[in-house]
């Protein structure tokens, strides 16, 4: 059984896509989700679709090694951050290498890097009049967002979008490449490519 491990620190609606989509999948679960935030919206996703969650701080995940043993044992094939905006630390990056992949609500290397993550990515799009963005799939490494790109998917935009327009856009573009991306990496390891 091939294990994901979700994090995120929001509403969770990828982390609720991705999980759904691997219900049916012979051979791969969602081992758990972790979350930063005790208010995310997440944690009531992940009750009601019965997949274990867990709360960590600031101080477990950036100055010690209790979320690395916490993520040890879930024994994860993969670590997906969904909505997820700390910076992961080196302990963890070191941890699990290649083994940690992001999704960016951009066309990297554009509109990334600390700061850049959700309506603030939709914002600066918009602000410089891109005719379009997209997504951006990567690998985790210690650089906000410069980790190997694994996939991007483009959308156009209209002048007359707005920055909720985008968002949806956007969000189209994660619902249904992301889990699929997932799929794919955890197949190759099994080296089905």
């Amino acid at each position: 059984m091939k294990r994901i491990v979700i994090l995120a620190s929001g509403n969770g609606s990828n982390a609720e896509r991705i999980s759904t989509y691997f219900e049916d999948k012979e051979g791969i679960e969602v081992a758990a989700i972790l979350t930063n935030k005790s208010t995310a919206k997440v944690l009531e996703r992940a009750k009601r679709l019965q997949i274990p969650a867990f709360y960590f701080n600031k101080t477990a995940f950036s100055n010690s090694d209790a979320v690395v043993g916490l993520l040890r044992s879930l024994k994860p094939d993969i670590i997906v951050l969904a909505g997820f905006l700390w910076k992961v630390p080196l302990n963890i990056i070191r941890a699990f290498p290649g083994r940690i992949i992001n999704i960016h609500p951009a066309l990297l290397p554009k509109y990334g890097g600390k700061g850049m993550y959700g309506d603030h990515v939709h914002q600066a799009v918009k602000t410089n009049n891109e005719t379009e963005t997209g997504i951006t799939i990567h690998y985790v490494n210690e650089h906000y967002d410069k980790g190997a790109i694994i996939h991007q998917a483009k959308v156009g935009i209209e002048p007359s979008d707005d920055i909720d327009g985008i968002a949806n856009k956007v969000h189209q573009l994660e619902y249904e490449y992301f889990p699929k991306i997932i799929e794919d990496l955890l197949n190759s390891q099994n080296g089905e490519d």
